[in-house]
């Protein structure tokens, strides 16, 4: 039976935490002398404290220990509730007075999606501003694997939320102990967020947009404070977020793997070639398409580069507005929609690892059907990919692209056009933010309905946890029957 006592002990820390969290808000909120953001986060800092504290001093579980199945319910239970807490700030402030949409809003953070309702930015209070960047940071990484790296844990099963909240087919410790893998992932991700912070600060961007853009970056999520998102900055700004999109979209396994100055496995990581293969490529293809445009080889290729890095690292930046461009441009973009980062890294998208395992079981079975008789293995970075693994990629490719059809069909209710809602489908599933047309880097989500609205909310919750997670949480059989097999795996 479901450890339901474990359970509710993880998600009341997950409040509490939440709690802490939005301290750093409501203290931007005071710089600012902003009341109604005053108001507004410490009521909800209350509400949060208090059920999380009433949640870890009464409930006592009878045991501590945490299987595949607690794991990803604790994770899709504790996005859910965080989105819907998080949520409080903006509506008690009436800056988003519809709560669907400041759910939405919030879960948009929290996914690192960067998708948004608000179509006038620029008229909210700097702390609810401040808020929607900092869900992104949280979100990046994964609010569990924090949890993780400052409270202590008494299941040497904690690997099993790990590998529920982290992004991609597999998902390793870096050392023995979970808690210190935790701690080094996010001391590597704060060191590169305050590295960025800083190169912003050089470029003479003002303190807090400087703050607000480091933390949207780091955690791949693209919600800007400026109704054109990056455009009007300067272009030495631009190539910092573009560099910086780009390292935090790659596996921070190899970060670790520098300081231990391991730099051929670095080098010979087949997953950050392709990927900066791709990124190359396709930056290659959209600089001729809109070289026209600009008639400036420079302005070109930092425009393409900067969507290129943008859409892949599903980050959804934009410094210019891709809708505006030729076809083809737009088509490299659509494809990149897909694709994202690589595994392990706070980006989005199915993730170049899970491509290349599956273009390599198209080779396999293509080569089965030319010699029946041959046995070939699938490899990846040089290790053979056990089956378990494969099938599980391979069905989860299946939910992916069933996840997709099913809400692009129910928002196609909506009075928009096909790629408009085609194009808000696939950017919510993959986390990317901006789609085409009335959902495009310049415009919002503004006009669906609240079922739309939260039809995409729900897409963007599957998206980021990667579809198990919530599935298993949602099923009755995960609360209430036994299991003899408890070793789930995450595709």
């Amino acid at each position: 039976m479901m450890n339901r006592r474990m359970i509710l002990v993880r998600i009341g820390q997950m409040l509490i935490l939440e709690s802490i969290l939005l301290i750093f808000p409501l203290i931007v909120s005071f710089l600012y002398q902003e009341m109604r953001s005053i108001t507004a986060f410490s009521t909800t800092i209350a509400i949060t404290a208090v059920l999380g504290l009433l949640i870890v001093l009464f409930v006592k579980p009878r045991n501590r220990v945490i299987y595949a199945r607690e794991g990803f319910a604790i994770v899709a239970s504790a996005w859910v509730l965080l989105s819907l807490f998080g949520a409080l700030p903006f509506f008690f402030s009436r800056e988003i007075p519809n709560y669907i949409d400041a759910v939405f809003e919030t879960v948009s953070g929290f996914t690192t999606t960067g998708a948004t309702i608000l179509n006038d930015v620029e008229k909210m209070s700097h702390g609810m501003l401040f808020w929607r960047s900092f869900t992104h940071w949280i979100g990046g990484m994964g609010v569990l694997v924090l949890i993780m790296a400052i409270v202590p844990t008494d299941s040497g099963r904690s690997m099993h939320i790990m590998r529920a909240e982290m992004a991609g087919p597999v998902i390793g410790k870096l050392v023995p102990k979970i808690k210190d893998t935790a701690k080094i992932l996010y001391i590597i991700y704060l060191i590169l967020t305050v590295l960025e912070m800083i190169f912003l600060l050089i470029g003479g961007m003002p303190l807090f947009d400087s703050v607000v853009h480091a933390l949207g970056t780091a955690g791949t999520g693209g919600f800007g404070i400026k109704g054109d998102s990056i455009a009007s900055y300067s272009p030495y700004l631009q190539w910092v977020i573009i560099i910086f999109m780009y390292i935090f979209s790659i596996n921070f396994t190899l970060y670790y793997m520098l300081t231990l100055k391991k730099f051929m496995l670095v080098v010979k990581n087949t997953e950050l070639w392709v990927y900066t293969s791709i990124v190359l490529v396709s930056t290659g293809f959209i600089t001729y398409s809109i070289y026209p445009i600009y008639n400036n080889f420079h302005d070109s290729v930092r425009h393409a580069l900067f969507q290129v890095v943008s859409i892949s690292s599903t980050t959804g930046y934009s410094s210019a507005d891709f809708n505006m461009w030729p076809n083809f441009a737009k088509a490299v973009i659509f494809l990149l929609m897909f694709i994202g980062g690589c595994a392990g890294s706070t980006a989005g998208g199915l993730k170049i690892a899970r491509v290349m395992l599956l273009s390599k079981i198209v080779k396999r079975d293509i080569g089965h059907l030319l010699h029946p008789r041959s046995v070939s293995s699938v490899k990846l970075e040089g290790k053979t990919v056990d089956q378990n693994t494969l099938q599980g990629v391979s069905a989860y490719f299946s939910l992916y692209v069933f996840l997709i059809c099913c809400t692009f069909f129910i928002i196609s209710f909506e009075p928009f056009d096909l790629e408009t809602n085609l194009t808000a489908a696939i950017s919510c599933v993959n986390n990317v933010g901006p789609g085409f047309s009335s959902v495009g880097p310049m415009s919002s989500f503004e006009g669906y309905s609240d079922i739309s609205t939260a039809v995409l909310t729900l897409a963007m919750l599957f998206g980021r946890l990667e579809i198990y997670p919530l599935l298993l949480a949602l099923s009755p059989r995960s609360w209430f029957t036994k299991s003899n097999s408890r070793k789930l795996k995450k595709a």
